[in-house]
């Protein structure tokens, strides 16, 4: 995968620097023309949430023409747990939130908005719609999936139909 090394290129990864590294090498873009964005599981949870903000200013001020949600193979996906009996109180309100308050809480759950889908192709997939669709991204920017060995340095893409809707 060869990208003009000298058009800017924003990346969207888990928190693993090795992952900029591998994609600067497979891509052939120079680190000077790449954004990083970081978030934990490279997921976008909200189409107007403060990542999208950072990914809408990148394309405009930065003049970004690709951008990667890149995760890793071996990643053990993260979930958190609210144990307590208080916590669970808050949960039950906070999904009663989710599934009926639009558009501020989309998602369904609060488990499925901390936690992603706990895929991380399906989460990749799914940041990829939201950018691709987004009615701020113009439709020369082009976005791609990428799932990354961070031990051999082996990618693959994420095949995202471009016809799916948010």
């Amino acid at each position: 995968m060869n990208i003009d090394k000298n058009k800017k290129a924003l990346v969207i990864s888990d928190f693993d620097q090795e992952l900029v590294t591998i994609l600067q090498r497979v891509t052939n873009i120079q680190p000077e023309n790449m954004l990083t964005i970081e978030s934990y599981g490279c997921i976008i949870s909200h189409p107007f949430g403060d990542i999208m903000r950072s990914v809408i200013i990148a394309i405009y001020e930065e003049n970004v023409e690709d951008i990667f949600v890149v995760g890793t193979k071996d990643d053990s996906h993260h979930t958190v747990k609210l144990p307590t009996r208080l916590e669970k109180d808050k949960i039950k309100t906070l999904d009663y939130l989710f599934k009926n308050s639009t558009p501020e809480l989309q998602g369904g759950t609060l488990d499925a908005w901390l936690n992603g889908k706990g895929n991380v192709r399906e989460n990749i997939k799914k940041s990829v719609d939201i950018i691709r669709h987004h009615a701020l991204v113009p439709s020369h920017v082009n976005v791609r999936g990428l799932l990354i060995d961070p031990n051999d340095g082996d990618y693959s893409i994420v095949e995202t139909p471009t016809s799916t809707m948010v």
